[in-house]
């Protein structure tokens, strides 16, 4: 009987045990839900609440979500909370949606080459161009982001010199490119935010006109005017937060389009809130003015410096300056565009200012 007994508790005791592991297995596995789908919805459904004046852009930037890549997610997980024509509503929780982490990608300069007399290689410069000798290391630390006007789908401003066709996206893209190799020489990283891989620096006047540009990394860039600003604006966006507490500039180049009879100077627009901005704008201009006075003493120059509200300029978080290279419709000005030597020399004279604003405002 007692052996019985025994033998009967011993049992008892053995499907308990199966029991407790059983259990144990099924709570250790509800800790694990627990603990990981909230984190999993927060990352994917993260609600925040719109401010005063909130609109998509700037509650999506603000949380560091990329609006050309998902605005359309948003508008989907919060279409039952939006105002007319998507409007936030102030007071309001919105979900974000899910934003894996990215870091750059390597680009024309990803990496600062600091050994003076080293070359680098570059292919988005063309054949000729696509070797780099680093002579300096004057822009060691600074960081640029440059943005050629329009692109893709997009030409901008459409002039005529001598029977062919001048497209703002075009030479705005060559002096740009220009741009970017002297800044690499002289030790700067540079990311190319419009870029083309088969045009390359350009040695003829005739530019031929093509669509493949695409925006930083490789992104198809949309016929929306709207969406084309957001989507460079966010790109320069992101790698300013990877290079967090670099010396950072944006540069957007552009060709302005105004009556045939107004002849026009290099000039230059800063975001109004930037009193960085507006000093590298004028330092950029005086430069301008010295490099005239040295090589075309009696040509005069009249380039200004003013703020204005564009979209690229007041969104992207680098101080920005915006550079207008001439009018479209004036042939003077469109001459400073198609002979490459005078694209060259533009390219070499804002690099020598940009140096000057590294030196007095790093």
């Amino acid at each position: 009987m007692i052996v019985v007994y025994n033998n009967t508790i011993c049992t008892i005791m053995f499907v308990s045990n199966l029991h407790i592991k059983f259990i144990a297995k099924v709570i250790f596995v509800i800790f694990l839900v627990s603990i990981t789908f909230p984190f999993y919805v927060s990352a994917q459904n993260k609600e925040v609440v719109a401010e005063k004046g909130d609109g998509i852009y700037r509650l999506l930037t603000r949380y560091g979500v990329s609006v050309s890549e998902h605005i359309d997610d948003f508008i989907a997980l919060n279409k039952t909370s939006l105002g007319k024509d998507n409007s936030l509503i102030a007071g309001v929780k919105y979900k974000l949606p899910a934003v894996a982490e990215t870091k750059a990608t390597p680009d024309v300069s990803d990496t600062p080459v600091k050994a003076k007399g080293k070359t680098v290689h570059y292919a988005i410069f063309g054949s000729e161009y696509a070797d780099i000798e680093i002579t300096s290391n004057d822009l060691g630390g600074a960081v640029y982001y440059l943005v050629g006007g329009h692109g893709g789908p997009d030409p901008g401003a459409v002039g005529k010199y001598n029977g062919f066709q001048v497209c703002e996206d075009e030479y705005a893209y060559d002096v740009t490119l220009r741009l970017a190799r002297n800044l690499i020489s002289e030790g700067a990283t540079v990311y190319l935010i419009t870029r083309d891989k088969n045009d390359g620096i350009r040695d003829a006047q005739n530019l031929k006109a093509d669509k493949d540009e695409v925006c930083y990394p490789n992104l198809t860039i949309p016929l929306n005017q709207t969406r084309r600003l957001h989507q460079r604006t966010d790109a320069v966006n992101k790698l300013y937060k990877q290079h967090k507490g670099s010396f950072q500039r944006m540069i957007a180049l552009h060709v302005d389009s105004r009556s045939r009879r107004e002849n026009i100077d290099i000039f230059f627009y800063h975001d109004k809130r930037s009193d960085t901005g507006e000093k590298a704008c004028k330092i950029l201009r005086d430069t301008i003015e010295e490099k005239y006075r040295e090589h075309q003493p009696n040509r005069g120059y009249t380039g200004t410096v003013s703020e204005r509200n564009l979209y690229v300029v007041k969104n992207t978080w680098p101080t920005a300056v915006f550079i207008e290279l001439g009018n479209m419709n004036h042939q003077r000005d469109v001459k400073r565009l198609v002979l490459p030597d005078n694209r060259q020399a533009v390219a070499n004279w804002l690099t020598a200012g940009l140096i000057k604003d590294f030196k007095t405002n790093k």
